[in-house]
């Protein structure tokens, strides 16, 4: 792991592993990487002391193009994973990464208790409305009328609304961002991380191969035109009635996060192997 020179301002190349991305052309995760890597230098955050956890997806693919360390773990555990590290590791800067389907669906439910229990970490979400990974299933937050090979006419579901749930769920840091601005994206990212307890930023990223139609989004995304607020309430009336292109901060909560009192003690390395042994 190569570690920037407490000297030198890091750069965000700094933070990007030997890996080359195989993301389809046109990803809006190619962005979000780099405002990732562009957040982790803004802060002068030293590699050895962030991790990156992700669960299953095209955007779980994230620790592994970053210089830090991570975790790519199972299909919608990645919160589960991210919770026992901060617990145990405080010192770190935990974030997670992922996907609309690894994170409403599969992982609805770690999502909900994350949101509750207010631990330190950042969630990351790369929302593209679909199961880009698996061919082009509809998600959680697809619109119910969007027709596809697997859904002719559209599911006629009502689409999960990740930022209400997580309002409404105990989130202490609420944002949206879009992948084809990374410096705000950047900075959302910033934020979030500096705000203590669980931060969550949806992400809209396009998935340009089984939604051509999100390359519009670029024309639709348009600045919040409030000031956050910490007033729950207020908050639920914006992100409620909002168009679901607003991008920026719309809630920031002054609830105390949960840290597990736990001290340190030496461990016997010899103790453990003996205990395991076969």
């Amino acid at each position: 792991m190569a570690v920037p020179s407490p000297a030198t301002k890091p750069k965000s190349s700094d933070y990007k592993s030997a890996l080359k991305p195989v993301w389809c052309p046109g990803c809006g995760d190619y962005h979000v990487l780099l405002s990732v890597t562009k957040t982790f230098a803004t802060l002068g955050l030293a590699p050895e002391n962030v991790a990156v956890i992700s669960g299953i997806g095209c955007s779980s693919r994230i620790p592994a193009y970053t210089n830090c360390y991570g975790f790519h773990g199972v299909h919608g555990r990645s919160l589960a994973l991210a919770t026992g590290l901060k617990v145990a590791r405080p010192d770190l800067t935990v974030l997670v990464a992922g996907g609309d389907g690894d994170g409403f669906s599969i992982g609805g439910n770690h999502f909900l208790h994350a949101c509750r229990r207010n631990i330190d970490i950042t969630y990351l979400v790369m929302d593209n409305r679909v199961y880009g990974m698996t061919k082009g299933q509809p998600s959680p937050t697809t619109e119910p009328d969007w027709d596809s090979a697997f859904t002719p006419g559209g599911s006629g579901l009502s689409p999960f609304h990740p930022l209400v749930i997580a309002l409404a769920s105990g989130a202490n840091f609420v944002a949206r961002g879009f992948s084809g601005d990374p410096n705000t994206t950047s900075y959302l990212l910033a934020e979030a991380i500096r705000h203590p307890g669980f931060s969550f930023l949806q992400v809209l990223s396009p998935c340009v191969t089984f939604r051509p139609d999100e390359r519009e989004w670029k024309d639709q995304v348009h600045p919040a035109v409030v000031e956050p607020t910490d007033d729950p309430a207020r908050a639920a009336r914006r992100i409620m009635t909002d168009d679901g292109y607003n991008v920026g901060i719309l809630y920031r909560g002054n609830r105390r996060p949960y840290t597990a009192e736990t001290t340190r003690q030496p461990v016997d390395t010899d103790a453990l192997e003996r205990e395991f042994a076969l």
